[in-house]
């Protein structure tokens, strides 16, 4: 008597009996990330029910702590902030961390804080997203031997990671793009503390400085209101004081919009008279009439970056501090008016 062989069960089975798409089905076994824990946990348990080779879950690294800078996601960076979060989410479960997010003030971010927000996420590492750590904290995260990553920012001492934009040379790539089509007398329109936004004044400055004759005049925004609207406000000011100036440079792509505004109010033709680069190509850079010639920012890749130089100092906790730079790119749009390199 010939014995039959068993079944060997495909995924579409498992679909089929869980309910769920195949595609679904794929992604759990895959160890994605994406997926609720319920569905989860219920394609496993049909899979080994059916008796399906099950791949080794990923070792789980010890659980991090994401402090994002709640007044970033509330105001004007929200959408910036969000790229960096997804990244951050989905590179954690792909390598198995346990991770959590909250939202602090940055002025509240002290080492009491912290603390407590640790020991309640049961966190051993600490990602400080859009915050740029005061003296006591930094004080507080060095002795305790804390390990930190900085996502979107730098630490000008070099004790903690940290992963951001290559901000000071993207600065000088955008002010360039301006020089290259002629602009001279350039305006800068900037605002806020963070170390961040001062690499991106210098590779202004720095630019303009390299060519002769040209003129550099920085614009700082109180950001108390709507960057756009205190933008728009700056630029006529500044145009009605000066009109020589015929370019901005923007620290983003909201201060750009804000600009662009301005001059087509005045009566400027966009990109003939006056031209505009932003600076992180946020939805809004598409949207505007014309579209913004701005700088692209990875901001998921950061999150990802970020999550692998957490998982290096977890392995190599005495090792020197790293700061990571992505590079940012150049993206057309109407607001500059672009001449081919010789």
């Amino acid at each position: 008597m010939i014995e039959t062989p068993p079944k060997r069960f495909r995924q579409a089975d498992i679909a089929a009996r869980a309910g769920v798409s195949v595609s679904t089905v794929s992604r759990v076994l895959a160890n994605e990330p994406g997926i609720s824990d319920d569905v989860r946990r219920q394609i496993l348990e049909v899979a080994g029910d059916l008796g399906y080779p099950l791949k080794a879950a990923p070792k789980s690294a010890p659980p991090a702590l994401a402090l994002i800078a709640s007044n970033g996601v509330t105001g004007g960076l929200s959408i910036f902030y969000e790229g960096l979060v997804e990244g951050l989410r989905s590179e954690a479960a792909r390598q198995g961390m346990p991770f959590d997010i909250r939202l602090v003030r940055e002025a509240k971010a002290t080492p009491e804080v912290v603390r407590e927000h640790m020991q309640s996420a049961g966190a051993q590492g600490l990602f400080l997203v859009g915050i740029d750590p005061g003296a006591a904290l930094c004080d507080w995260l060095e002795e305790s031997r804390t390990p930190v990553v900085l996502v979107n920012g730098t630490d000008p001492e070099m004790r903690f990671d940290g992963v951001s934009p290559s901000n000071f040379f993207g600065a000088y790539a955008a002010t360039r793009r301006l020089i290259d089509a002629g602009h001279r007398r350039i305006l800068h329109l900037t605002g806020s503390h963070r170390q961040t936004i001062r690499e991106r004044i210098r590779g202004f400055e720095a630019a303009v400085a390299s060519v002769e004759g040209g003129e550099a005049r920085v614009i700082r925004l109180p950001f108390e209101t709507d960057a756009s609207v205190e933008a728009h406000s700056a630029t006529l000011a500044a145009l009605a004081e000066d009109a020589g100036f015929t370019a901005a440079f923007c620290m983003n792509d909201f201060v750009a919009v804000g600009v662009l505004e301005a001059v087509t109010e005045i009566g400027r033709r966009v990109p003939n008279d006056f031209a505009i680069v932003g600076f992180d190509d946020l939805p809004c850079a598409e949207m505007a009439n014309p579209r913004l010639a701005t700088m692209r920012v990875d901001r998921v890749a950061l999150g990802r970056e970020a999550i692998g130089m957490m998982q290096q100092r977890f392995r190599h906790p005495d090792a020197p501090a790293r700061q990571v730079s992505h590079a940012v790119m150049p993206v057309g749009g109407g607001t500059l008016e672009e001449r081919p390199r010789a």
